[in-house]
């Protein structure tokens, strides 16, 4: 089995996430992709959702996908959510998945690989989906990160036998939690920003202290 891995914030989940998830997922054939929400992300200010709430947006978020689950290897994480500790702790957990497991990142974020932990040991033990994201594009990493581009390869394709960096050309939503969460503030119609039984969670719960304007999806 293949299975990709997207973690995240997910403060709240939202449209360009799952857009991510899917792309790659269609585009490198995996047969899961899991969300997994960090309770402590590193690099970041506080999340302002509780890692209990974040999981559970996470999971409404995913219903109806065959192909997407969520996943809780970080909820009772005591430190920093740090992408190699992950790893470690799935092949761990589920030692049949080593060699097989896929990270999914935006290529915004991938850009940034060399200020992950251990990114030289991390990129040479699993494999990478980069997907491209509103303004940067995935294939633009072969120059963003030259030190890898010997091992990038354009999608749509299979995982190769060694790690590889797959470079996924997709549309994704052109919107950030911070996006929502104004919306969410403000009041706005959040529709197309996220899944609106996320929309309604957040709204129900107060996480976002604002009442937002819900939309009904039109067919």
């Amino acid at each position: 089995m293949t299975v990709g891995l997207l973690g995240g914030t997910f403060d709240p989940i939202h449209q360009g996430h799952l857009d991510v998830a899917v792309a790659a997922q269609l585009a490198l054939g995996l047969d899961e992709v899991w969300l997994i929400p960090a309770r402590h992300p590193p690099h970041r200010t506080r999340p302002i959702a509780s890692a209990a709430h974040r999981f559970a947006m996470a999971a409404l978020a995913v219903t109806g996908n065959p192909h997407l689950r969520v996943s809780d290897v970080e909820m009772e994480v005591a430190g920093p959510s740090f992408t190699i500790d992950t790893l470690e702790r799935i092949e761990t957990q589920r030692p049949s998945l080593t060699g097989s497991l896929c990270f999914i990142t935006g290529a915004d974020a991938f850009r940034e690989i060399k200020t992950w932990r251990q990114w030289d040991e991390l990129t040479g033990r699993c494999h990478f989906a980069v997907v491209s994201r509103a303004g940067c594009p995935a294939g633009a990493m072969r120059s963003a990160v030259p030190e890898l581009a010997a091992r990038m390869f354009d999608a749509p394709c299979r995982l190769t036998p060694t790690p590889g960096i797959f470079l996924v050309h997709a549309e994704t939503a052109r919107v950030s939690s911070t996006d929502v969460r104004s919306a969410l503030q403000s009041g706005r119609p959040t529709s197309g920003l996220l899944p609106n039984a996320v929309a309604e969670y957040a709204v129900c719960h107060g996480l976002y202290a604002g009442p937002a304007v819900l939309e009904t999806p039109r067919g």
